[in-house]
């Protein structure tokens, strides 16, 4: 087969969110983002909540569940122990994400005396940092990929899961296509794909040839059938990399303020990230050196393979530099003077293979530079000063979005924080009862009061069956809106209505019981509203321009 991958060794803590946020795993509890479960303990688990579950689901599934919102930066700052921890068995690993390690097997297993020595230390360390024992699952095999499997199964049977060497070929034959998506390494349409073609286990793509994968699915599908063929050739790069990809900035005055650093790092990896992309290239690993003006050193190895962006890279800064400043104090890595020096290595690269975007939808040239505008805004002012919306689900159209702030977003990737088809991290739903395409174009914050009249002046009432009492014909505001010129008062013509759609939500829960009528009306100036009736009142909630 040629070169055989070196040998890797992979952390994981399954449903890190949840432990991060302060659960243990005798209390039902779950992280929700985007209306879904991402994170649940043990306990939510034998409820049966289940990652991917809508909130309503996981409610009815276990009523007393409680719950917490997704909060990456909190993710970051309390795995922190844990990467130091693992630091102390081998220095050189990288982080791919809050909760997920990776690092090179050959030297660690050797001192320990073997890959499965390796492995029952590694859990023993992690285990009395985070007192969660059994639930850390490490696996060991030839390469990334397959490392990273096998740290899942070994969550399931409670136990390291370690691969022979040479044999991860046959470890990834009988594996599931799905783990191409599970793991990051190629998206749901592409698996969605391999599996309407036939090709439902690893072993499927790994027989095909390389060419006719190349011909047909491009380079996307050249990296899926090197990793199902466990030929996942990622060497970690050990030399010092060349002189001008090594960026660094001193501060004359010592950074206090995380702020100023992150300010700084901004500047340095777009300078990074655009150095590269001139020669074609992509980091795939980077690392981010803090020393502070009393000689204490932070540096970590952040990894990701398909490719670290601008943004990308200063929201790991961001999760690095924010861990530092939080530990105790008296602690041997305690930050006691400010941040004087920061450094941006691009420690790994490869070739940037490029993406073949659709004929609708997809990643633009405005979106990227929409994403480099909202992550320079955030530098100039502050973090919770830009927001961005993040898709959380509802039957309303003010409910569908939530605005966040920018930097809790990885703006590389917001196309499925906001998507409404169902993947990434920000799934649609079903959300049956919801109004269909088009969506109004204008969404009022604070719904405008109206009165909603027949032709004989009462006003239209809705009973508890969704029946109303007579014809809408005339629709007037009651307090002043200056972008529609409309005054209060004045009554405009309905030339056209459609509904009531009756929706009820959250019966089971008394305060947030909600049961409204909605209904669609077009004026005499052409202009459609979506009006709700609510508490036998009468509101303008949206308009369609």
């Amino acid at each position: 087969m040629g070169e055989q991958p070196p040998r890797f060794v992979t952390v994981w803590v399954p449903d890190w969110s949840v432990t991060a946020a302060g659960f243990a795993a005798d209390v039902p509890a779950a992280v929700m983002h985007a209306n879904r479960v991402v994170a649940r303990t043990s306990a939510a688990a034998t409820e049966g909540v289940v990652v991917g579950q809508r909130r309503r689901q996981a409610q009815g599934r276990c009523p007393h569940i409680e719950l917490a919102d997704h909060d990456p930066d909190r993710d970051a700052r309390q795995f922190e122990p844990v990467v130091r921890a693992v630091a102390e068995i081998s220095p050189r690993l990288d982080v791919i994400e809050p909760g997920w390690i990776s690092l090179a097997a050959r030297g660690p297993a050797r001192y320990f005396g073997g890959d499965v020595a390796l492995a029952e230390q590694l859990i023993a360390t992690v285990g009395k940092e985070l007192s969660v024992g059994e639930q850390v699952g490490v696996g060991v095999a030839d390469g990334r990929f397959a490392s990273s499997v096998a740290a899942r199964l070994a969550v399931r049977h409670r136990k390291p899961v370690v691969v022979a060497d040479g044999e991860s070929p046959a470890f990834c034959t009988g594996l599931p296509i799905g783990w191409l998506q599970t793991l990051g390494e190629s998206d749901i349409e592409f698996v969605e794909l391999l599996t309407r073609l036939g090709l439902r286990r690893l072993g499927d793509l790994a027989e095909l040839s390389a060419a006719d994968v190349l011909g047909r699915f491009g380079h996307p599908g050249v990296h899926a059938h090197l990793l199902a063929s466990g030929a996942d050739i990622r060497p970690p790069s050990t030399t010092d990399p060349a002189p001008e990809r090594r960026l660094d900035q001193v501060f004359d005055d010592p950074a206090d303020q995380s702020g100023a650093v992150i300010f700084v790092a901004k500047q340095l990896a777009d300078e990074v990230a655009g150095s590269l992309t001139a020669d074609g290239r992509v980091c795939t690993r980077l690392v981010v050196l803090l020393e502070s003006e009393h000689g204490e050193r932070s540096e970590r190895s952040w990894y990701r393979s398909g490719g670290l962006s601008a943004p990308a890279m200063v929201e790991r800064v961001r999760w690095q530099v924010d861990a530092w400043i939080s530990l105790p104090k008296g602690s041997d890595e305690e930050l006691t003077g400010g941040i004087s020096l920061i450094r941006l290595t691009p420690d790994e690269v490869r070739a940037d293979t490029g993406s073949q975007l659709g004929l609708w939808g997809g990643q633009s040239a405005a979106d990227r530079q929409a994403s480099r505008a909202i992550a320079r805004l955030t530098t100039l002012t502050s973090e919770s000063a830009v927001t961005v919306p993040v898709w959380r689900g509802g039957r309303l159209p003010a409910d569908r979005y939530q605005w966040v702030p920018a930097g809790m977003v990885d703006l590389d990737r917001r196309t499925r924080a906001v998507s409404r088809d169902g993947t990434g991290s920000g799934p649609s739903g079903p959300w049956p009862g919801a109004l269909p395409s088009p969506s109004p174009a204008t969404v009022f914050t604070d719904p405008h009061p109206i009165e909603l009249l027949d032709e004989q002046g009462a006003t239209v009432k809705v009973n508890g069956r969704g029946v109303i009492s007579a014809r809408p014909a005339v629709l007037r505001l009651l307090s002043g809106d200056a972008s529609s010129g409309w005054r209060p008062g004045r009554a405009r013509p309905i030339v056209g209505w459609a509904g009531p759609w009756p929706v009820e939500e959250r019966w089971w829960e008394p305060e947030a019981h909600r049961r409204l009528a909605r209904f669609q009306v077009v004026t005499d100036d052409h202009n459609g509203y979506l009006v709700i009736a609510e508490h036998q009142r009468w509101w303008i909630s949206a308009r369609y321009d």
